[in-house]
């Protein structure tokens, strides 16, 4: 079963769709413009059931079979763009500064409502596909949001899958694993609260850029001794803000960033090392921590059925070289994670080709993916539902 003839025939008209999405790029829940065009485009297709404001402003679309009763699936793309100022100079590039599809939601959204047409024109198959559209994957949870919402109720979905492209694998080629596949996530913002005062007088103050920079080192032990070295896990600081002037010491200071890890219960370790760590240091130093950890994407898990599944069907298209079911965890965070603890599925990753990397602002999604990925969805919906 290799790349659709319709699929590769559909791919200029796919990219177009994709390209207009790319010029006019939506942050988190604010996808009303790109809401829009999809729902508008279901419509035209003929699906039967054209539902949106889900998770605020997620869509579903749901395409029902010829061939008589049967389960219905979810197939689920992101919508939403990056606070990034594009910088590829394509004649498609983002037409709002500061915004920019540089994750390739975009080609995501628009190989979705590729599969849609195929399949609502051919209906090859029993029950129902629901093919989900979300916004605010970049943080903003919106899986999350459309499960709440009751959207696997409300169209009884059994059992979903998703895609995200990559950079660096082949176009053409699809990875996966069983199991934890990306990581799950958490943020922290430290605020150091000192005694602030003339540079040149450093004892007569509480220097909260001193013990906040003890504070940076001493996170980084960990990774390093708090962990067992066999597990995964990432602590990374991102920002580091304090003090306006070359000749005053700050009366505060404050740093954030980041926590990913494939375990539960490794989360709640570093998180707990990182609240005793800040607090020692600054009792020690007379300051006051103030430590804010917000738990955010749980672990994609990827049901070890369904990625036998999912990867059967990638085999099916790209071919059993082309297939790579054994990757290496990535330890970005992904909210289909939501999903995936909600009803089993399989979480996919498609060749991007050697491009600029995920959240780069010279990244472009590479339009000769579109039938891999449509023919992919099409081949998933019809195998899963066959009668």
């Amino acid at each position: 079963m290799p790349i659709l003839n319709r699929a590769a025939e559909m791919q200029e008209e796919i990219a177009g769709w994709r390209r207009h999405i790319h010029s006019n790029p939506e942050i988190l829940y604010d996808c009303h413009e790109t809401a829009a065009f999809v729902a508008e485009r279901l419509k035209e297709f003929g699906v039967d059931e054209v539902v949106t404001g889900i998770g605020q402003t997620g869509v579903v679309g749901l395409i029902r079979g010829n061939l008589g009763d049967g389960p219905t699936i979810g197939m689920r793309a992101d919508m939403d763009a990056l606070p990034l100022t594009e910088i590829t100079g394509k004649p498609y590039a983002s037409t709002t500064e500061g915004k920019m599809h540089a994750c390739g939601h975009d080609g995501h959204t628009a190989m979705l409502l590729g599969a849609a047409k195929y399949l609502a024109e051919t209906r090859n198959f029993k029950g129902a596909v629901a093919v989900i559209f979300q916004p605010a994957e970049e943080g903003g949870a919106g899986g999350l949001a459309m499960v709440k919402d009751g959207m696997m109720e409300r169209f009884d979905i059994s059992r979903v899958f998703g895609m995200h492209n990559m950079p660096g694998l082949p176009v053409g080629q699809f990875a996966l694993r069983p199991g934890p596949l990306m990581a799950a996530t958490a943020e922290f913002t430290i605020k150091v609260k000192g005694k602030g005062g003339h540079a040149a007088m450093p004892h007569g103050t509480i220097d909260p850029i001193v013990i906040g920079s003890q504070m940076v080192l001493a996170i980084q032990t960990i990774a390093s001794r708090s962990v067992d070295p066999i597990e995964s896990i990432v602590v990374s600081i991102t920002k580091f803000h304090g003090g306006d002037a070359y000749n005053v010491i700050p009366e505060d200071i404050e740093f954030a960033g980041t926590i990913r890890t494939l375990k539960r219960e490794v989360a709640d370790k570093a998180i707990e090392r990182m609240r005793a760590i800040c607090q020692g240091i600054a009792l020690a130093g007379g300051a006051v921590a103030d430590v804010d950890i917000d738990v955010n994407y749980p672990v994609t898990f990827n049901d070890p059925e369904e990625t036998v599944f999912a990867t059967g069907i990638a085999r099916g298209v790209a071919g059993d070289p082309n297939v790579d079911d054994k990757i290496n965890p990535v330890m970005g965070g992904e909210d289909f994670s939501y999903m995936l603890e909600a009803r089993p599925g399989a979480f996919i990753f498609i060749g991007n080709g050697d491009t600029a990397n995920l959240h780069n602002p010279a990244y472009d999604f590479n339009d000769e993916v579109i039938p891999h990925g449509v023919s992919y969805w099409v081949r998933l919906a019809e195998t899963a539902l066959a009668a």
